[in-house]
């Protein structure tokens, strides 16, 4: 919005408030996001000095170019067993999301979020990393978790809160607890976890450890105080973490524009903190884990935290409880350039003669078959439907070291 004059002739600000490019009735074009064809910014040394990968944090990095084909400096140069194995965490979280949303569909659990369109940015973080390594998420990295093995099982019994769940319950569904997997309990006020990680890594640091710590917020998030906490803290103390940012492009039903400012992009701001900073296709599964073992091996080195920004896009609502189609074009999803995670780097196995439909399909079929089983042993335990056989006094455990008086009267009437 332009200034406009007062009626003594001077110029008067007028407030300017950023507006997503599409809205609901809107036909969707993202021909203003330019897609580099060739080439990314290059890979420097991961002990690069931080303010010299302003190139990395104001282009892209990719390595998947759209026909499956690989590009530029930054290939990892996986084998096919490897990428396979990618592929099947990818499809796995997916399919895991879809049986979830269907059952909180049903009534037989309270809440849940998938992470359609960014299982690349869970999946290969996980698997360029080390399973010592700790992660502090958000509710979108359930991949993590498929990568690193924890049974279908007890994640959904910490969904449906029943006799299965570690939490007995006391836990919003989907903010997961994995202690014997490096994954810190999720916490539903999203940035918060950003200088929780930083202090973890200047933890392993202080005792000599080469572990490192990983931290998950969305774009929305980085307006918070929290994440400049994180950046001024890692930066001053050389932190061995690396602080992503999943953009995603939505923050529930505000636009990225709303949290990004006129900054370059999100991981611009990691410079000002003088934090090495890099901007991701976040759907090239190649970019994200080459990206992360950059940083992992600066981190590990004592080079510092790096800012990682990953470019993707949120395909389903914010949650079971969002309705994305009234605050941006039902068919926003399908035209985003960038496309599917799965889709591509399925593409890029089958272009080297290592995959095919009929291996897709079949993969597919076992592993629905897989978690439909797994539902339905957890199911068995109880959902939000039936009894689930949780004892009921156990919301007084295990939160205060000494149950304060009131919390003790309140146990004495409900008899338990």
């Amino acid at each position: 919005m332009s200034s406009r004059q007062n009626t003594h002739g001077q110029n008067q600000s007028k407030l300017f408030v950023p507006e997503p490019p599409f809205r609901p009735g809107d036909t969707p074009d993202f021909s203003h996001i330019k897609i580099p064809t060739e080439h990314s910014p290059g890979r420097p040394d991961p002990m690069v000095d931080a303010y010299d990968t302003e190139p990395q944090a104001t282009g892209l990095v990719r390595v998947l170019k759209l026909d499956g084909t690989i590009c530029g400096e930054w290939n990892p140069k996986l084998d096919a067993d490897t990428l396979r194995a990618g592929l099947r965490h990818m499809l796995l979280t997916r399919c895991v999301d879809e049986r979830m949303f269907t059952m909180q569909r049903q009534g037989k659990m309270s809440f849940y979020m998938k992470s359609a369109g960014e299982e690349a940015v869970a999946v290969a973080t996980a698997m360029a990393l080390r399973q010592s390594d700790m992660v502090f998420p958000t509710y979108r990295q359930q991949g993590i978790l498929m990568a690193r093995g924890w049974p279908l099982k007890e994640l959904m019994c910490q969904c449906l809160s029943n006799a299965g769940d570690k939490l007995e319950g006391r836990s919003i569904p989907v903010l997961y607890s994995v202690r014997e997997l490096g994954f810190f309990s999720i916490s539903g006020n999203l940035g918060t976890q950003m200088i929780q990680a930083v202090g973890w890594g200047m933890a392993c640091a202080y005792r000599g450890s080469d572990d490192i710590a990983v931290a998950f917020t969305g774009e929305g998030a980085t307006a918070e105080g929290d994440f400049h906490y994180a950046l001024n803290f890692a930066s001053t103390y050389k932190a061995p973490v690396i602080l992503n940012v999943v953009n995603n492009q939505w923050a529930i039903s505000s636009f990225q524009g709303i949290a990004a400012g006129q900054g370059k992009s999100f991981a611009f701001r990691g410079l000002g903190f003088g934090l090495a900073s890099l901007r991701v296709d976040g759907n090239d599964f190649l970019a994200v884990y080459a990206a992360t073992k950059w940083a992992a091996e600066r981190a590990r080195n004592g080079g510092g935290a790096t800012v990682i920004e990953h470019f993707t896009y949120r395909k389903e609502g914010h949650s079971t409880s969002d309705d994305p189609t009234k605050y941006r074009p039902k068919s926003e999803p399908d035209v985003w350039p960038f496309g599917d995670p799965i889709e591509r780097l399925a593409g890029h196995l089958i272009s080297l003669g290592e995959w095919d439909e009929a291996r897709h399909e079949a993969l597919l079929k076992q592993l629905k078959a897989e978690v439909r089983e797994s539902y339905k042993e957890a199911e068995s335990l109880g959902t939000l439907a039936s009894p689930s056989k949780i004892n009921p006094a156990t919301m007084f455990e295990e939160v205060f070291e000494e149950i304060p008086s009131h919390l003790r009267r309140q146990r004495q009437e409900l008899g338990i």
